[in-house]
């Protein structure tokens, strides 16, 4: 696959964590912009969310966020963006970042980064995309869900296969590289149940 357009990248929107998850995220969207590539997120100001689209606008990148109204009139959606859009759901703010990106960037997050990385797997397991996805196991972050994954595998849940739906890398200077790369064909989603 050659270089993405546009990323999406999923990320926590907590500013009670570490420094190092924090240089990520501002790593990663100062990496976009230098790219040429335009970031597509959740559209907020907080956390790691606006570190990344912080950093990406300092590198003069286009900066795409997509917001449900019910978090929006709490006041935590990004003013400064290239693009804000207000949408009525949760559901179609998914969709939507979905549609507008060519590819996928997983930072370390919460209950919501989880949701949005296992619904994009799950999109990709039955064949409704087939674009990169790309975990970045920042300190660690994310050797959990690697054991989760596996303990699916060897519980007969997930199939071995399922790993090469995603690239897990170790660090923001591996993410570029990765994202290049063709992705991995999807298993067929008529083996999910045999």
């Amino acid at each position: 696959m050659k270089t993405p357009q546009s990323v999406c990248v999923y990320c926590g929107s907590s500013s009670r964590v570490s420094d190092v998850y924090k240089q990520a995220a501002h790593t990663l969207g100062a990496g976009l912009a230098e790219r040429g590539i335009q970031l597509v997120y959740g559209g907020g100001r907080v956390g790691l969310m606006g570190i990344v689209a912080d950093a990406a606008l300092a590198g003069g990148g286009q900066v795409v966020g997509i917001i449900p109204e019910h978090i929006q009139v709490k006041e935590v959606e990004h003013t400064g963006l290239t693009e804000l859009h207000v949408v009525d759901s949760m559901h179609t703010r998914k969709r939507m970042m979905m549609d507008r990106s060519d590819a996928f960037v997983v930072l370390p997050g919460g209950l919501g980064t989880l949701d949005e990385a296992f619904e994009i797997l799950t999109w990709k397991q039955l064949a409704l995309h087939d674009k990169p996805v790309v975990v970045v196991d920042v300190d660690g972050y994310w050797q959990p869900f690697e054991a989760l994954i596996d303990h699916m595998i060897a519980a007969g849940f997930c199939q071995p296969g399922h790993k090469r739906l995603y690239t897990t890398v170790a660090s923001i200077d591996a993410v570029f590289p990765a994202l290049a790369a063709q992705p991995e064909p999807v298993i067929a989603p008529e083996t999910k149940w045999l």
